[in-house]
């Protein structure tokens, strides 16, 4: 029953929190755009300029004071609680995911680390994060805003790659994450409400408002504005194991997070011309590059039936060859004069038995109809592994996820064996047959 809840307790929490950040980002998106379409030619005195708009059957016209208008409306809305509830929703689903089990879901398996150091080094490093940023930009290096963003960036991937020696790979990035949503959520609070407030004080009082503070709470809206793609891939990361169970997951996070800010700068300024527009091509060309990158290094599961053709010691690791009882050798056969070593010595074809045996006790666990891991009130993603129909038929993702890399069983907590990974991989290379 315990597993039961605590399934249902991050299925409210991830709903909260997917709609309240729908909401904070899509009035980021909203106002962006606003701003980069005001119409400013000739605007009426005391606007900055203004804009018509249709959208489900009304048409409306919206315009932008220069400071304010010269008395303070009864009705004004605060954009903040969105903010608020995103980040407040999205640490709370940080404790229910990975700090409740942290050995399970936070640290990296074979790291020898703490539990409670590997919680606190989380929920530090989002404050730290932020009081960084924020120096940065109260320093010269904030007049400097490419300058800024390119530092900026070094510190987040290097911080992706400092949590990825400690954390799992999801983790890892969710911290990055969590950065960022904390720098984000700390300029809302710290910056734009301020600045904000300020200039609805100067009006109530008659005084002339201070021009500097909108603008810098306008540039930390445009900071929000460009980190919220990178965090939008780092939302919905952990579905796809090729890029966070990579041993490079951090060089895969920096290459998608720059195509990604590439992206949202070319919607930011095509309203004032077209010359970014390459960056979309340019983006596109960057995810097939990644995916080519990122392949697995042994090919997939193949449902066909394994040619005569020998697997050559360049798909399985020469250790994994002598070392496993499960694995031999057989007999090499003679060479010919005119090609001495042109056939590599031929491996045993790896019986089906031998690998349930090893799925049964390393996987099946958690990916039964009915887990017997009490962490578990019904298989992860609805991933069973019970028969040798549904082994055979889930052969692909078996070996991405514990071949290719290693991010299953969670954790290692079945204590799967490299020698037993390899045995898994070579009865996928040679076709996955139920023998």
């Amino acid at each position: 029953m315990e597993a039961h809840l605590t399934e249902w307790l991050n299925l409210g929490i991830r709903w909260i929190h997917m709609i309240t950040g729908i909401a904070w980002i899509g009035a980021s998106f909203y106002f962006v755009w606003l701003e980069n379409n005001l119409n400013r030619s000739n605007p009426r005195e005391g606007l900055s300029g203004d804009l018509w708009a249709i959208h489900g059957g009304g048409i409306y016209h919206l315009e932008k004071y220069k400071l304010a208008p010269p008395k303070m409306p009864e009705n004004l809305h605060w954009f903040k609680w969105e903010a608020y509830a995103t980040w407040l929703s999205g640490v709370a689903l940080m404790l229910v995911v990975y700090y409740l089990n942290p050995s399970l879901y936070l640290i990296k398996p074979g790291v020898e680390l703490a539990p409670a150091m590997g919680i606190a080094i989380g929920f530090g490093s989002m404050l730290a994060g932020y009081v960084a940023y924020h120096f940065l930009c109260d320093s010269p290096l904030g007049k400097r805003p490419a300058l800024l963003g390119a530092v900026l960036f070094v510190l987040l991937i290097a911080a992706a790659y400092g949590f990825n020696q400690i954390f799992s790979g999801r983790a890892a990035y969710i911290h990055v994450g969590a950065i960022i949503g904390t720098i984000m959520v700390g300029n809302v609070f710290f910056t734009i409400m301020p600045a904000q407030r300020a200039l609805v004080k100067a009006i109530e009082d008659g005084t002339t408002p201070d021009p500097t503070l909108p603008a810098k709470g306008l540039l930390r809206s445009r900071h929000n504005n460009y980190f919220t793609l990178p965090v939008l891939f780092i939302m919905i990361s952990n579905h796809f194991p090729s890029t966070y169970g990579s041993q490079y997951n951090w060089l895969i996070l920096a290459g998608i997070a720059m195509l990604a800010v590439l992206v949202r700068h070319y919607f930011n300024t095509r309203h004032d011309s077209s010359k970014y527009v390459w960056t979309l091509p340019a983006a596109a060309l960057g995810m097939i590059c990644l995916a080519f990158v990122t392949g697995p290094s042994m090919k997939a599961a193949s449902t066909e039936a394994p040619k005569a053709a020998v697997i050559t010691y360049a798909k399985i690791p020469a250790t994994a060859v002598s070392g496993h009882p499960d694995v031999a050798k057989a007999a090499e056969p003679a060479s010919t004069p005119a090609e001495p070593a042109a056939t590599a010595p031929a491996l045993a074809v790896v019986e089906f038995a031998k690998v349930n045996s090893v799925i049964q006790e390393r996987c099946s666990v958690c990916h039964a109809a009915t887990p017997s891991s009490p962490l578990f009130s019904a298989p992860p993603a609805g991933f069973i592994l019970d028969t040798p129909e549904q082994i055979k038929a889930q052969a692909a993702k078996i070996h991405a996820q514990s071949v290719a890399s290693h991010i299953m069983p969670l954790g290692n907590i079945t204590q799967m064996t490299q020698e037993e990974r390899d045995l898994i991989g070579t009865w996928i290379d040679q076709g996955a047959q139920l023998n």
